[in-house]
């Protein structure tokens, strides 16, 4: 994370494009919990396939963690916060990727563009099909991205 916050600051007049990964959490119900888990370690190596796609133009942030009990209106003011801030940058661009579909229903009162993406079944993170599934992800996402560039 600082090495690429340090070649961020270096080359941050090309870099147009903020990404935040948006993962809820949930301590109550141990399935949700796993599958949470599951979720957040795909959703992880999605993102960096990502920034490593789109290399020079996109800074990856951590991760937006919240819990799935927590009220809407509060979790949806504290992302835009994190949005502004970071807008001071400035950043022309600001995508939330998440698997959370609850964030469909609030998607306009995000000031940053949502991208959702269907949840995926756990299973073998080291699998082919796991593979194959991440790499056309990715490639979906880069070329939505693009759109907005």
């Amino acid at each position: 994370m600082k090495s690429d916050l340090e070649k961020y600051i270096q080359a941050k007049e090309y870099v147009d494009t903020l990404m935040i990964p948006l993962l809820p959490i949930s301590f109550s119900n141990d399935n949700q919990m796993k599958d949470q888990a599951s979720q957040s370690e795909v959703l992880s190596i999605l993102m960096n396939e990502l920034e490593r796609e789109l290399h020079g133009r996109v800074l990856l942030t951590p991760s937006f963690f919240y819990l799935t009990s927590a009220d809407q209106e509060k979790k949806i003011n504290l992302l835009n916060e994190w949005i502004a801030d970071a807008q001071e940058q400035p950043f022309k661009h600001v995508f939330l990727v998440t698997y959370d579909s609850s964030w469909k229903k609030d998607e306009r009162a995000l000031d940053g563009s949502l991208l959702w993406i269907p949840s995926v079944k756990s299973g073998d993170i080291h699998s082919e099909e796991m593979n194959n599934f991440i790499r056309d992800q990715v490639e979906q996402l880069v070329e939505l991205i693009r759109t907005y560039w």
